[in-house]
């Protein structure tokens, strides 16, 4: 009889740690996929924020659809995009739609 006391609570251990074993793995994981997805899309946010807020005046976007203008006028969630050489082809867009800006002096990275 003390035999089948002494399996059980080796047996009620086991369990016990077992348990926290499962615990600590699905942690361990949840933090991998957090430190590989999450905080990439966090650091490329901040990155764009801090361009964003550096915009100005007569820098050379490429919005996110692909096309080239110069930066006319900035609002607070505005600008206004200059496209081509005709001089007339003016389009207010959010800075959302940004997706690139070239300052003036900065030579292109190809």
């Amino acid at each position: 009889m003390g035999i089948l006391l002494a399996e059980g609570e080796v047996a009620a251990a086991g369990g016990a740690g077992g348990l926290l074993g499962i615990v600590l793995i699905y942690g361990l994981m949840i933090g991998a996929m957090w430190f590989f997805f999450m905080r990439p899309q966090n650091k490329e946010k901040k990155r764009l924020a801090a361009m964003l807020s550096a915009l100005e005046i007569g820098d050379c976007v490429c919005t996110t659809s692909g096309f080239y203008g110069i930066v006319i006028d900035i609002t607070d969630d505005m600008v206004i995009v200059e496209f081509g050489s005709n001089k007339n082809c003016r389009i207010p867009m959010e800075k959302a739609a940004i997706s690139r800006v070239e300052k003036p002096g900065e030579a292109k990275g190809v």
